[in-house]
């Protein structure tokens, strides 16, 4: 692993965990830090070893709560579109199953990182927001899309339009978050839900994060063609063999990412 000026990496068995870690700018997210953690994550990626990556951040009070608004308060549009962007695609294309661990702040771009993740495990004191209209823009890295997707127009309007945060089991009860804990849980409870994952198939993991993605961004018909193809390329693989066997065999299955 590379060093990082504002990220930590680390590694629990076949989980890897990406920190975010600007503590006391409550882990606001600059340029640097934001292609930092695409350079992590597309590492985790690569690496047959990491089965499920937890994203979270550093400190008790943010995940990350926005922007880093100095840097980008004098920026020019041209400014904007050549510099700052590229990271949230290239973080949009990792195919590793991803949780976000959030406690605290989780606004703005902090909001809009938790929802790139495939789950979301929220300590009790989490809030989440998409304030940007409060400073004069919108969500610009995936807030108005994804969020409504998530929540439905009406709800996600009204975040957008107002600014107003949301409790972490405000945003469980809308879909949003898979599991409100006790304070301070939020990391050991994604580790513990990024093991369980860990230990399935991985092939057959990515391929079901493939076909869930999918489903936000074809027709039904198009969706069921992708999730069909994924269900018979699976065929191909020697976990599944493994893991059909084990079951006939009434064993727990050794998958090996094969």
């Amino acid at each position: 692993m590379k060093d990082y000026q504002y990220i930590l990496v680390e590694r629990d068995e076949r989980v890897g965990i990406v920190t975010l870690n600007r503590p006391k700018e409550l882990n606001a997210l600059n340029n640097q830090l934001v292609s930092e953690l695409a350079d992590a994550l597309e590492e985790f990626d690569r690496d047959d070893a990491i089965r499920c990556i937890v994203i979270t951040g550093a400190g008790e009070k943010a995940f990350a709560a926005g922007a880093d608004i100095k840097e980008m308060s004098s920026r020019s549009p041209i400014q904007m579109m050549l510099g700052g962007f590229e990271a949230w695609s290239r973080i949009k294309k990792i195919h590793t199953p991803m949780i976000a661990a959030v406690g605290g702040y989780a606004l703005g771009g902090g909001c809009e990182i938790a929802l790139q993740c495939d789950m979301i495990v929220a300590s009790e004191n989490a809030r989440f927001g998409q304030p940007e209209i409060l400073i004069g823009v919108i969500p610009g890295a995936g807030g108005t899309q994804r969020l409504t997707k998530a929540i439905g127009k009406y709800r996600a309007m009204e975040m957008v339009l107002t600014g107003a945060q949301v409790s972490a089991q405000e945003m469980a009860d809308h879909g949003l978050v898979n599991r409100v804990v006790s304070k301070g849980e939020h990391l050991s409870e994604a580790i513990k839900l990024a093991k369980v994952v860990a230990a399935q198939a991985p092939l057959a993991a990515r391929l079901a994060k493939e076909a869930v993605l999918a489903s936000f961004e074809t027709s039904l018909e198009e969706g069921l063609e992708i999730e069909r193809k994924n269900f018979f390329l699976l065929f191909s693989t020697e976990d599944m063999r493994e893991g059909m066997r084990a079951f006939i065999e009434k064993r727990k299955a050794e998958f090996q990412g094969r």
